[in-house]
């Protein structure tokens, strides 16, 4: 039969298992740091994408609204160019088209 004898660890071999499950746990602690910045930056990036998205669409809203002003000032004035700085239209003269008859 044989006896379990009992060894005991001396100060600093304890002191460096200590410190080594401390550095685990510190390690495990700043992975969990790092995946809730990471989970912060992806929902900020989920934000700015759907702001883009949204800027996308009224930005094609203003284009709409500008075609449209463009196609009413042109029916009512004709063709032409507008200083913006004076409000003045100029009108470009169109040259006449005369029927030939053969």
């Amino acid at each position: 039969m044989t006896e379990n004898k009992e060894t005991k660890f001396t100060e600093d071999e304890l002191k460096s298992l200590q410190d080594l499950q401390s550095s685990y746990q510190q390690k495990q602690l700043q992975f969990g740091q790092l995946k809730v910045q990471r989970l912060l930056v992806q929902q900020q990036l989920d934000s700015l994408e759907s702001s883009e998205v949204q800027l996308e669409s009224e930005y094609v809203g203003v284009q709409e609204s500008e075609r449209k002003l463009v196609d009413d000032l042109n029916k009512k004035y004709g063709p032409g160019s507008l200083d913006p700085s004076t409000g003045v239209f100029t009108a470009t003269e169109t040259p006449e088209v005369t029927k030939e008859t053969t």
